[in-house]
């Protein structure tokens, strides 16, 4: 595996494996790999001749209250794991290196992030949008490998793909769950004992919601009260938003009908968790996959 920390010595890479048409999976982390983050790694081996993992830990997605200089980072472990599921090329860049002088030119994000955990990080989406152009441009991926389990980003990405022309494949890879449902996270290890039990209901209350649309029922908010008195009935947490929108578009539904997600947010003391399911639905009774 190569580390590379500049945007000329990747792009020249990259150049040189263009010309030999090698297929080239992409996926953009900010490090501190975790199994989500390795399960793209494996796919993306699987998909491709070249994988290319980058960990730029991007200022640009940080608001006013996140603290950007205090974002875990273990770039020695990173480098271990990457090697481990064979990596060709790690791009770690500066911020002094994507960012070297004020931009003149910065993507905004119209749609899909006015809702979800998007509604409390303005400008957040934005940030992520344009450091991805700047990464698509300089890795010209051929697939790039996005996790399910922000499925908001995944919709934004999807939008940046489309509305640019970018001929990259993009690749959402379903959600990593432990045995009893809940979605893995690095954030998992600060739940209490107690917590930690009662966080398998984020799961199961998105599995009886969609017990509940196999039955037949098409309101939406019928079925996210079906998700807000299960979480509320079997944990202490706090629930932050339950949501049921149009997928990847993110708008609001009087009807469920077409591709649909179901997600939810809920914090507990020392930890906020993130889960989804998204549904094709038909008008048929039981019309779900």
């Amino acid at each position: 595996m190569r580390v590379i920390t500049t945007i000329q010595d990747m792009q020249t890479e990259i150049l040189k494996l263009k010309s030999q048409s090698k297929s080239i999976g992409f996926v953009p982390t900010m490090g501190f790999l975790h199994e989500g983050h390795l399960t793209l790694l494996k796919r993306a081996r699987e998909d491709n001749e070249i994988v290319v993992l980058s960990i730029f830990v991007n200022p640009l997605q940080f608001g006013p209250t996140e603290d950007f200089s205090t974002y875990p980072r273990d770039f020695e472990r990173d480098q271990s794991l990457a090697e481990c599921e064979g990596v060709d090329y790690l791009f770690y860049p500066s911020a002094k290196e994507m960012y070297p002088h004020s931009s003149s030119v910065s993507v905004i994000v119209q749609e899909r992030t006015d809702v979800l955990c998007g509604k409390s990080r303005p400008g957040h989406f934005n940030g992520v949008a344009t450091v991805l152009t700047k990464l698509f441009n300089i890795v010209l991926p051929t697939r790039a490998y996005f996790g399910k389990k922000d499925a908001q980003q995944v919709a934004v990405v999807e939008g940046l793909i489309t509305d640019f022309n970018f001929p990259i494949e993009l690749i959402p890879v379903d959600i990593v769950r432990e045995e009893d449902g809940l979605a893995k996270s690095s954030r998992n290890v600060n739940l209490l004992p107690d917590e930690r039990r009662q966080a398998v209901v984020l799961f199961k209350s998105l599995t009886t919601a969609k017990e509940t649309i196999e039955g037949g029922e098409r309101n939406p908010r019928a079925i996210k009260n079906v998700i807000s008195n299960l979480i509320g009935s079997e944990s202490n947490g706090e629930i932050d938003y339950v949501e049921i929108y149009s997928y990847p578009q993110l708008k609001a539904l009087d009807y469920l009908e077409g591709t649909c997600i179901l997600a939810i947010a809920v914090k507990f003391s020392k930890v906020r968790l993130i889960d989804n399911i998204i549904l094709e639905v038909s008008h048929e009774f039981g019309g779900v996959k």
